[in-house]
């Protein structure tokens, strides 16, 4: 399943960082964080993408050349054998002395010092700000390759209509909804941006045990398997009349969309179908208020004044610790812009895409919300995944 990025489209992308890289006095810019060299070249394949200020961008590629110029479209496409070479090349494109843009919020510190000193006579500056601003606003083909992502995890949420049962493991179902997502075209890596977060595929998990807070960066955590993964599908059984939480993320193509949905084996509790009713109105209002031009963090205080409003503050996206977002961008990793957030200014611009996750989590009992992934409008946000918003009661 090969979607080859356009020539024309890598040049819109490409286009843009020039003019960023214009306005901050930047000569060029050295890319090989691999969803933002994917993104600028059409390759995930090992190597640098060195993007001059003005003229075309030179792709040096370690491994693997062949694939790297059957997949990318741009017109330089080179081996790329060591530093010196790409000194080189930096050198020849860019006045000696100039100032190169870095993606420093993800390079490792003992690659930056290397790049420092193979570049001396060189400004490294961080550009990570510029790039995810850039990436942020989707196109229609990144955003048809969401709509068929959204596709694939409206099959997952069938898939585990029909086979929960109680007396399955955690682990046991997220299994079986992540090999009917691979048998999709569903890449199984979920790619984050942020330092030490990491996911495989969501988080599928039943009663107290998805209220068991760990090191993720999101509402919620998970026992898991182990120490060393503490998030996501244990070994605990499914019961009957507890939440069954599945936010599970769908990738094809490269580009991901989140859904959650509480599923349940009998009626839960009356305080958790309440609260995730709440959740469920929680979506609907922010969908309707968001829209082009509006602050982000807008959002948030909604979000919070209904949960205030409800009584259910405390146990507003998360417990005992709660983050201080309500949604976060989705693309090419899961951690993306604009993030939907306490005091953070973003303003919606048409084409972002993000995930909207209002949930509730009561310790000792478990977790309800809803979560959904929306692409801004001009008047209102348009919800790219599909499944129906009722709490399902097997």
């Amino acid at each position: 399943m090969h979607n080859n990025t356009t020539y024309a489209e890598l040049q819109q992308r490409i286009g843009k960082l020039q003019e960023e890289m214009k306005k901050n006095a930047l000569a060029g810019a050295l890319l090989l964080q691999r969803a933002d060299l994917f993104y600028f070249s059409g390759t995930g394949q090992n190597g640098h993408l060195f993007i001059p200020a003005s003229g075309e961008p030179t792709l040096l590629v370690k491994k693997t050349l062949a694939r790297a110029r059957t997949e990318s479209a741009l017109k330089e496409v080179i081996a790329y054998s060591n530093m010196e070479q790409l000194k080189d090349l930096v050198n020849s494109q860019v006045p000696e002395e100039s100032a190169i843009g870095i993606e420093a919020d993800v390079l490792p510190t003992a690659l930056y010092f290397r790049y420092k000193n193979t570049f001396k006579g060189h400004q490294l500056v961080d550009l990570s700000g510029a790039i995810r601003q850039i990436r942020a606003v989707k196109s229609a083909d990144e955003i048809n390759l969401m709509r068929r992502a959204a596709k694939v995890g409206k099959l997952v949420l069938d898939h585990a209509q029909e086979i929960i049962r109680p007396g399955m493991s955690e682990i046991e179902l997220a299994g079986q909804l992540e090999m009917i997502a691979r048998h999709q075209g569903h890449q199984g890596a979920v790619r984050m941006r942020g330092f030490n977060q990491e996911l495989y595929f969501g988080h599928v998990m039943s009663g107290d045990s998805a209220a068991v807070a760990s090191f993720f960066d999101g509402p919620t955590g998970g026992s898991g398997l182990n120490p060393s993964y503490p998030q996501g599908a244990g070994v605990r059984t499914i019961n009957k009349n507890e939440p069954i939480l599945i936010d599970f993320v769908t990738v094809i193509g490269g580009y991901m969309v989140d859904q959650t949905r509480i599923f349940s084996i009998g009626k839960p509790a009356a305080k958790l179908r309440e609260a995730y009713s709440l959740a469920v109105e929680i979506k609907k209002s922010l969908a309707e208020s968001g829209k082009e031009g509006l602050c982000g963090s807008v959002l948030y205080e909604q979000a919070s004044k209904m949960a205030k409003q409800a009584g259910l503050e405390q146990h507003f996206m998360g417990y005992p610790e709660p983050v201080s977002f309500v949604g976060h961008g989705v693309g090419l990793e899961l951690d993306e812009l604009p993030i939907i957030a306490k005091n953070i200014k973003i303003t919606l611009k048409q084409g972002m895409v993000f995930a909207l996750e209002p949930k509730f989590i009561f310790p000792g009992k478990g977790t309800v919300g809803i979560e959904d992934t929306f692409v801004v409008g001009a008047d209102n946000l348009q919800q790219l995944t599909t499944y129906s918003d009722q709490l399902q009661i097997l």
